[in-house]
């Protein structure tokens, strides 16, 4: 199952795909950047940078600043990946920023459950996030 995350909220796509993991689906993430995540831009902001000052270098938990990479780890944390079968089921998901030239020509679906409602507020997209957190994106 390949699933394009442009314009999908973070958290509802996670979600979504934790359960086809868990069901034993191979599951292949792109455009993994141009997810969204909804609510004010200074709180998003504020969360994301407390999560990457966390703990310490040595010891952890380390948490990642390139989009590809905290959409893994948000689809870990609602998968039971401190046991086998969450293990397992983490394994068989792959993400990608943008689309790899081997799957440019396969079938791409959305998630419709994982679009955003309507509001006033303009949604962080995760590129945005990871070059604030400092990431260096092409």
């Amino acid at each position: 199952m390949i699933i394009d995350a442009t314009g999908l909220v973070l958290g509802r796509a996670a979600s979504l795909i934790a359960k086809h993991l868990l069901q034993g689906q191979k599951v292949i993430v792109v455009n993994a950047e141009k997810s969204v995540v909804t609510g004010s831009r200074s709180d998003v902001l504020a969360r994301y940078t407390a999560a990457r000052a966390r703990g310490s270098v040595r010891s952890g938990p380390h948490y990642p600043r390139y989009p590809d990479r905290i959409f893994r780890r948000t689809v870990r944390g609602m998968l039971p990946h401190r046991k086998s079968h969450g293990r397992t089921a983490f394994e068989m998901l792959e993400v990608h920023m943008g689309i790899p030239d081997a799957l440019r020509s396969a079938s791409v679906i959305s998630l419709d459950r994982a679009k955003p409602r309507p509001s006033l507020e303009a949604a962080l997209t995760l590129e945005e996030i990871s070059r604030l957190l400092g990431a260096k994106l092409l």
